[in-house]
């Protein structure tokens, strides 16, 4: 496996683009993920990130998408949502990631007003279509896991059965190991998912509320949920996602110091790294 660095890391902070991708490398991570959106972005700002990584030496593996509106009842509204989420492709594929992060929304109004089967059939039929853009240039989508009540998919067993209407070989996982514990999905829920990961997140938590934390400053327990995604076969990488540093000032410590930790618990887990390849 691999260990990677989502950018968003840096935002809010003083470091800009080129210097983040810069200590990314010299930090020691063997790949990165790109959150920023193509529709906000200039030509120069995609250039940079590109020729950045490059000069560095850092593959970019994963472009992060959150498209809230995915399952709105209002079709006009998803149709845009869908047609973000291809630009996103679009972008993905202009970096020569690997595959595109998507977020999904959650259900409106507690769930009393439009049936939440019908929100759920939109963000399955939306699936598909990203799936076969995805497909039509050779990426993958990675839905991540999101803990919170009334989240599409927030814990294994849904995302399970997302995938399995979806029903598309583009179309998988991503697992968020704290999102993991905050849905009370435990490591051997990951075995349900066998040949169907894409990505994997790692950060902490208090185990109450989504932190975004170093490993150690919560208390997830790690090693047996990375053991499993060995077992599982998964050979990918594992990407570190930091936010809203307590200290913007301290950030690049705060990465560090979650660079270490999360190495060392791969090491603990029998997980080897394989920088040279991605």
């Amino acid at each position: 496996m691999k260990l990677g660095l989502i950018n968003s890391a840096w935002q809010g902070t003083d470091i800009g683009t080129a210097e983040g991708i810069r200590l990314t490398k010299e930090i020691g991570f063997d790949t990165i993920d790109i959150f920023a959106d193509p529709l906000d972005i200039d030509i120069k700002e995609r250039k940079l990130i590109k020729e950045a990584c490059r000069e560095h030496e850092l593959p970019i593996v994963s472009v992060c998408c959150v498209a809230l509106g995915i399952a709105d009842f209002n079709p006009a509204v998803r149709h845009f949502h869908l047609d973000r989420v291809l630009e996103h492709l679009d972008f993905c594929y202009e970096l020569e990631a690997k595959n595109l992060l998507l977020v999904l929304g959650e259900y409106i109004w507690q769930q009393e007003v439009i049936a939440p089967k019908d929100q759920w059939n939109w963000a399955v039929e939306q699936g598909r279509a990203i799936g076969d853009y995805a497909a039509s240039l050779g990426l993958e989508v990675a839905i991540e896991l999101e803990p919170f009540k009334l989240s599409l998919v927030n814990n294994a067993g849904k995302m399970v059965d997302y995938l399995d209407q979806v029903d598309h070989s583009s179309v998988k996982a991503n697992l968020d190991i704290s999102h993991l514990h905050l849905s009370n999905s435990p490591p051997t829920s990951i075995h349900n998912l066998k040949g169907r990961i894409a990505h994997v997140h790692f950060s902490d938590c208090d185990g109450v509320k989504h932190g975004d934390l170093p490993p150690g400053h919560g208390v997830v327990d790690f090693i047996p949920y990375l053991q499993e995604v060995k077992n599982v076969g998964f050979d990918g990488v594992v990407s570190i996602e930091l936010e809203y540093s307590p200290d913007p000032s301290r950030i690049v410590e705060w990465v560090r110091e979650a660079y270490t930790a999360t190495d060392d618990l791969m090491r603990r887990a029998g997980i080897e790294r394989c920088p040279g390849s991605r």
